[in-house]
């Protein structure tokens, strides 16, 4: 039995180990980097150790500094969680020789899936179908661009060390071949510190769909069913669903048994995940097997009612598996969604700065939030910028995405950029609702899901108005002079003598500018803004501490969040981020051309000389943050001046890239 187990990991995984391991009675052992001395799971966990600087090459990633934090505190066991060193097999081999349980598998079967050729030779060996492609280790970009004509367009780039689809480029023509190899060797070797590509016939309109292994020491092996993640966005999940809808019991059946089969061909141990492509016809191919659990296995634990990471545990120990394959079974249908702290606005680009407000929706049997964040906490450059993961279940599909739905509503996300709308434009598009889904719906239905406008509603107006009001009370309660408090000319009320006075503020509201106008006091407040698409004016009450927005007699509770001139309100599940605009004193300042930097990264690559002329989305540059590599594009016609940045350069967020002159 596992005693003291250290958590190789941060955030939300090492938060929810450590309550597995608290139920169990194991006590737990953090690592954390100087971004995360504050961090909840250092607060969670039964002590802690600080490994270095933020960097995760100097802190998370350094094996010689885990394993001495093991050997400090008594732990017997390391839990890698995802990411970071969890298919690592020199970290497996280095816990092996310090006498340290790995909960994972064997190095030697990391190895054999850490290389997504190799893994396709021995998937071959082992009878699990295949997409056709290169897995060869030449690679001559005249040999891979044969390949890739011989394969037949379009075809796949993927990174043989890959994940997370780092590394990963689609190719339609022959002609964009070479652009796209250099840019995913390039990614490749930042990600992994290898550009060994492969490449795969790219396999229209599939769905994404992964089983679920799990094997002992002793031999046994079982699958947990499947899950469809087949939304995604570059490659990256966004939503997740257990069982795949649509999916036959016989093919169900099919696609377990070719997942064992892959996990006994390389002696798997623990927890798996066996990725398959299913296409429409029902045949289904081999993509890669994760020696790892995944960020979506709870959709798993809601449909089965187990809890992996107990079974990770115990199989870790040398238990036998809890349960036989008959003895699994699918209850009802669960989602899980991931909440990023990213701009979907602004080609998803991650955002980074301090949780004003981070309030999940309350767990329940059929609602779970797993997390590693709390109000007041720093998203930084340095680590993932994901938030939280919302996982929901029902008695089916339909009430699972109703209550999946109802949760993001109930989320309230203060301080940075986050995807909850976009989440909820993609769940309650038609399609989805119906199950029609593959690794295509983003862009098959991207007018619908990213292009639609939000509009300013009566009723965050009214939210809006109510902190314009009390923003202007705190003003003028830090004017007012001390030496005579109770002064009328100082109370912050509009009160006048025969006449009700009203305000003005200009704010900026879902990238536009408004004006709103208020008149009342704390007890009521009535207000106007000509800009709301459904209403033009409302009031507010407060009574017992809760704030009401009434509008056509129709009365709603909300909650607002403020810092300085920028507020936040909550308001019947919608969401409105505002800034006071400063007041026009008749000056106009001349409009800037430069071209900023989003955050803080490094350059990759210039992408045109300076005194280009650029077409309008022409890219410009490319950066790397948050392990994504990132595009700055052209934002009109026009002509780059001169460049204020150099390849390997790091770079501040804010910062002037590029001075831009557009054409007039």
């Amino acid at each position: 039995m596992i005693r003291k187990l250290l958590i190789a990991n941060r955030g939300e995984i090492a938060c929810r180990i450590i309550r597995t391991a608290r139920r169990l009675g194991v006590a737990t052992v953090a690592v954390y980097s100087d971004a995360d001395a504050n961090a909840l799971h250092v607060q969670q966990a039964d002590e802690a150790v600080h490994l270095g600087p933020p960097p995760a090459r100097e802190s998370y990633l350094d094996i010689d500094k885990v394993i001495a934090a093991a050997k400090q505190t008594g732990a017997d066991a390391i839990h890698p969680g995802y990411g970071f060193l969890s298919e690592n097999a020199r970290f497996c081999r280095a816990c092996e020789e310090a006498g340290i349980i790995f909960v994972g598998p064997p190095a030697t079967a990391i190895e054999a899936m850490g290389s997504k050729s190799a893994a396709k030779r021995i998937m071959e060996d082992a009878n699990v179908p295949l997409v056709p492609g290169y897995h060869g280790t030449n690679q001559d970009p005249g040999i891979l661009e044969g390949h890739a004509n011989r394969i037949g367009y379009p075809v796949l780039l993927k990174a043989a060390a890959g994940g997370g689809g780092k590394g990963m480029r689609r190719v339609d023509r022959a002609d964009d071949f070479h652009a796209a190899l250099d840019a995913a060797k390039r990614e490749a070797q930042n990600a992994f510190g290898d550009d060994l590509m492969l490449i795969e016939r790219y396999v229209v309109n599939p769905r994404h769909v992964e089983i679920q292994v799990f094997c002992d020491k002793h031999g046994k092996g079982v699958y947990l069913f499947e899950r469809d993640c087949s939304v995604q966005r570059r490659h990256q999940k966004v939503v997740e669903e257990a069982p795949a809808p649509g999916l036959n019991p016989e093919t169900r059946k099919k696609m377990g048994e070719a997942a064992l089969r892959a996990a006994h061909a390389i002696g798997y141990v623990g927890a798996g995940t066996v990725e398959f492509l299913l296409d429409a016809s029902g045949a289904f191919y081999f993509m890669e097997m994760n020696t790892r659990l995944q960020v979506e296995h709870p959709v798993t634990e809601m449909i089965t009612g187990q809890d992996l990471v107990a079974w990770q545990l115990a199989v870790a120990a040398g238990d036998a598996l809890p349960l036989e394959q008959d003895d699994l079974y699918i209850v009802g249908h669960a989602f899980e969604v991931r909440i990023y702290a990213e701009d979907p606005d602004n080609d998803f680009l991650p955002s980074t700065g301090k949780l004003l407000r981070h309030q999940p929706p309350a767990e329940d049997k059929g609602v779970r939030v797993d997390t590693g964040v709390q109000t007041g906490d720093e998203i930084s450059v340095h680590y993932d910028p994901m938030i939280s993961k919302l996982i929901v279940h029902g008695s089916n599909r339909r009430e699972a995405l109703a209550k999946l739905d109802r949760a993001l509503q109930q989320y309230q996300i203060a301080g940075l950029r986050h995807n909850i709308e976009f989440l909820r434009k993609v769940i309650n598009h038609s399609a989805f609702a119906n199950g029609r889904v593959s690794t295509h719906f983003i862009e098959d239905y991207e007018q619908e899901i990213l292009q639609q406008e939000q509009q300013l509603n009566a009723l965050q107006c009214a939210g809006i108005a109510a902190f314009l009001h009390h923003h202007d009370n705190r003003v003028l309660h830090r004017a007012a002079p001390k030496a005579d408090p109770f002064s009328p000319w100082h109370s912050g009320s509009n009160w006048r003598n025969g006449l009700s006075v009203w305000r003005s503020h200009r704010v900026e509201v879902h990238g536009q500018e408004v004006e709103v106008r208020y008149c009342g006091n704390d007890d009521k407040l009535d207000w106007q803004c000509a800009a709301a698409s459904d209403a033009h004016s409302g009031s507010i009450t407060s009574r017992h501490g809760q704030s009401i927005a009434i509008v056509d007699g129709r009365r709603v509770s909300y909650t607002s969040v403020s810092d300085g001139e920028q507020g936040t309100v909550f308001i019947n599940g919608d969401q409105a981020d505002f800034r006071i605009l400063p007041a026009d004193i008749g000056e106009s300042a001349e409009s800037g051309h430069g071209l900023e930097a989003p955050m803080n990264g490094t350059i990759v690559t210039l992408l045109v000389e300076p005194g280009s002329a650029v077409e309008k989305d022409q890219p410009l540059l490319v950066m790397e943050a948050m392990k994504m590599e990132h595009t700055l594009r052209a934002p009109a016609k026009g002509t780059v001046s001169q460049f204020f940045c150099a390849a390997g350069e790091l770079v501040d967020g804010g910062s002037l890239l590029i001075d831009f002159e557009a054409e007039a």
